[in-house]
């Protein structure tokens, strides 16, 4: 299922194969959001040709879509729902529908992300107003309709999306929440993961996921547990600042098996990408790449650039010089990536928007394949620090 082929010296860097019945990922690897299923603008082929390896989808997005489906795949490695929907045979993951549960709690008052800034401090009055935590699970209101998310519902919807690797649906904090309210939720983890490996489907892999906010014993005490269960693969969630990623798995890594795979959940920023890496994660999920490029952010080895700027009204270079991405190998100037991406014309806009998919997607990717040769090489430190230092954040 997971092998580790060659280990960094000097780091916890690792490079290795995660095998699922859609196909091999060579690790570490990028995973790339497909909240619906789909990409916008993209067609299968497109997916293709970015060097692609994994992509995660939205259980409580497909929630509905999922269970309304008659059909099914007999055996793991036939047509799921889910790769019915990419149009394509390729590993993909979903997520257990926590955070977005999480994210309806505070209403339109306090908007949650993935991370907190370095000032913020916790606060005991953050209270959950739109939803009610059991121990079932968990009930709120979604577009007027009165809803129930626990780990057995969890694991059903997604055992019908069908993706290779599937994870427990945990107890996820907010950025803001304090020691007592993170402990409260590492041992609701804890007993909502061992319901999840007792009703989901034996055809997938199950991640389980260590919670414990920003505090180093509620990590450490989560890591231990969740690590001693008989997951596939173990995921790493919640919310800190983006100092502390490095520090943070520091405290759980040693409490994981080494020989299953580890993913962190939610990060994908070049630095971040450096971190996780350095500490031992083989994959990690962000909407970053994609999002982005829909917004026309271009990613290059010396930085991003904004292509809806006026500088590149009459730039007739290709996004990067060298990348082999579609955009860039079909010789798009900037200009006219810029020209369709601002574009009020619906289909120009569309074609601005797969441009810059196409390449940010293709950048990513391999990005991540540069860094496993460089592991393989046993140069992980140098390939870091040169990447980093010529890449303008």
């Amino acid at each position: 299922m997971f092998k580790v082929f060659k280990k960094d010296k000097k780091t916890k860097a690792r490079s290795g194969v995660l095998s699922t019945p859609h196909g091999d990922i060579k690790t570490p690897s990028y995973v790339f959001v497909g909240t619906y299923g789909k990409f916008r603008h993209l067609t299968s082929g497109d997916i293709k040709k970015t060097k692609t390896q994994l992509i995660i989808a939205n259980t409580f997005h497909l929630w509905d879509f999922a269970l309304a489906d008659r059909d099914g795949a007999s055996k793991a490695s036939e047509k799921t729902f889910l790769t019915k929907r990419l149009g394509l045979n390729i590993p993909t993951m979903t997520d257990s529908g926590g955070f977005q549960v999480l994210s309806l709690a505070f209403g339109n008052k306090n908007k949650v992300g993935k991370f907190m800034t370095d000032s913020a401090k916790t606060d005991a009055t953050y209270k959950r107003s739109k939803i009610k935590i059991t121990k079932k699970g968990v009930h709120f209101n979604f577009k007027g309709r009165k809803m129930f998310l626990g780990p057995e519902l969890s694991m059903k919807i997604q055992e019908k999306i069908g993706a290779d690797i599937i994870f427990a649906f945990d107890h996820i904090t907010s950025p803001l929440d304090n020691f007592k309210y993170n402990k409260k939720a590492v041992e609701l983890t804890d007993e909502w993961a061992k319901i999840c490996l007792k009703k989901y489907n034996k055809n997938q892999l199950l991640f389980g996921i260590v919670q414990g906010g920003t505090y180093k014993d509620l990590r450490i005490k989560s890591a231990k547990s969740i690590g001693s269960l008989p997951f596939d693969g173990f995921g790493i969630g919640g919310s800190y600042t983006k100092k502390q990623i490095s520090k943070m798995l520091k405290w759980i890594i040693p409490y994981l098996p080494e020989e299953k795979p580890r993913h962190l959940l939610g990060v994908g920023k070049v630095a971040d990408i450096f971190e996780a890496v350095q500490n031992g994660i083989d994959t990690f999920d962000c909407v970053i790449p994609t999002r982005e490029a829909r917004h026309g952010r271009l990613y290059t080895k010396t930085g991003f650039m904004d292509i809806r700027r006026g500088a590149y009204l009459k730039d007739k270079k290709v996004i990067e010089k060298g990348c082999d991405c579609l955009t860039c190998s079909s010789k798009i100037p900037r200009s006219k990536i810029r020209e369709l991406i601002k574009s009020d014309n619906i289909n120009q806009n569309t074609a601005g928007q797969r441009w810059c998919l196409m390449h940010n997607m293709w950048f990513f990717n391999s990005l991540l394949e540069e860094i496993r040769v460089s592991i393989s090489k046993g140069r992980f430190t140098e390939f870091k620090k040169k990447f980093i230092s010529g890449f303008d954040r």
